[in-house]
């Protein structure tokens, strides 16, 4: 049980949102004494967050949750440098229609974890670029490039280990950290914002912006990081064979993300439902004491909450319904993923490599072979180990769709369009 008095700081501990913060003595006072204003920046370079990011988002939700005020930050102006943070290279530069496009979709999703509005304790979104995009150079040189000692910039982790590899850090790049710096200065002068928050890898430049602020003349500011996370085999969250899980609905369907929580390796189903669901801490710690093949029933509770939360309850317990009926009782559902293939191609005869790729179950030809040969592909329930199989208009069943599977979890419905 964590030492902290203030709701926010004691739910972040017992959950295991915790990394570092900068004062924690006087971050939780601040917490107990009045409705604090914090924030956490999200770079535009998709047009969705993904899983990995969902960390951040549940930080926010539960500051609100605790009876305090969360901005979700908008890196329109950020985005168009791109951090460099503990990158191999320089990101690829984005035209600003492309991170308008990108901040656009990007915002749909946050209002299923937050309540935006003009209150005291609704959230905020905000943009830097309406305060980053029409600086004068030489007034910010002169302004705040002045509180900045190169020496210590070369010194955080995140630059020094790519010029210790030797990898170009460009000028541009290099700005990065100044200007996140710079934004916490200008969203506590804007909103009265104390903290920011964030991965531990951003610990450098968070610490940059409590320092600027002080050399500014600003209130306290504090930092405070969350843990970086993967999963227990060393996976990095939010990716799976298969590509990204987004966020978006238009990029992965509910039951694809329910899947992905689904599939949580059992050593890391406690820790998932402290952080990604809303579940009290006394039926969290009752799940955890499940054991067998009870396991099994907690991470479909672990899949259900979590996908209720960005999709809607709705959705989550049909696409459990979905699994239900497709895992136990070996019913064709419905509203299993999908993918049209051109009726065309199905009468010409279409190779089942290059099927399984297009349906997105392989990147490439040969990953599907090593499927194929490793006997995890069927076809409409059966088998298949001929990699030169062809499959045509045959292959289609009465449901009018060719159900193809890898191994036990992963089902695609091919459709004739």
């Amino acid at each position: 049980m964590s030492g902290f008095k203030s709701d926010f700081l004691h739910t972040l501990s017992e959950r295991g949102f915790i990394h570092q913060i900068s004062d924690e003595t006087g971050l939780d006072e601040l917490f107990r004494k009045e409705t604090v204003t914090a924030y956490i920046g999200f770079d535009p370079t998709a047009p969705s967050l993904h899983a990995g990011g969902l960390i951040q988002i549940m930080m926010l939700h539960w500051m609100q949750a605790t009876g305090h005020r969360p901005i979700s930050l908008m890196g329109g102006g950020t985005g168009m440098v791109g951090d460099p943070s503990f990158k191999d290279e320089a990101r690829q530069l984005m035209t600003p229609a492309t991170i308008d496009a990108n901040i656009a979709s990007i915002k749909t999703v946050f209002s299923n974890y937050l309540s935006y509005g003009e209150g005291p304790k609704d959230a905020l979104m905000i943009n830097n670029a309406d305060w980053l995009l029409g600086i004068n150079y030489l007034e910010f040189l002169r302004d705040v490039g002045r509180h900045f000692s190169v020496n210590r910039m070369l010194s955080f982790d995140s630059v020094k280990t790519r010029l210790d590899r030797e990898q170009s850090l460009s000028f541009l790049e290099f700005n990065y950290m100044i200007l996140q710096a710079y934004d916490f200065v200008e969203l506590h002068k804007r909103t009265g914002c104390r903290l920011q928050m964030g991965g531990s890898d951003q610990w450098g430049n968070i610490i940059n912006g409590i320092d600027l602020g002080h050399r500014m003349g600003t209130e306290q500011l504090y930092a405070l990081t969350s843990p970086l996370l993967t999963t227990s085999s060393g996976a990095k969250m939010g990716k799976s064979v298969n590509g990204a899980i987004w966020l978006n609905p238009d990029m992965l369907s509910a039951y694809d993300f329910w899947q992905y929580w689904r599939n949580t390796e059992d050593a890391d189903v406690t820790r998932f439902l402290k952080l990604y669901t809303t579940l009290p801490m006394a039926e969290i710690d009752r799940l955890s004491e499940l054991g067998g093949s009870e396991i099994n029933e907690v991470k479909k509770i672990l899949a259900t909450e979590i996908t209720a939360m960005l999709h809607g309850r709705p959705a989550a317990e049909q696409a459990a319904e979905t699994a239900r009926k497709t895992f136990e009782e070996g019913a064709l559902a419905a509203d299993l993923p999908s993918v049209e293939i051109p009726t065309a191609e199905l009468e010409a005869g279409l190779g089942l490599l290059t099927l399984i790729v297009r349906a997105g179950l392989a990147a490439s030809n040969g990953e599907a072979r090593r499927h194929v040969q490793g006997g995890a592909v069927r076809i409409n329930d059966e088998a298949v180990s001929d990699e030169r199989r062809i499959i045509g208009t045959g292959d289609v069943t009465a449901d009018n769709v060719v159900k193809l599977s890898l191994g036990k979890k992963k089902h695609i419905l091919v459709r004739p369009a």
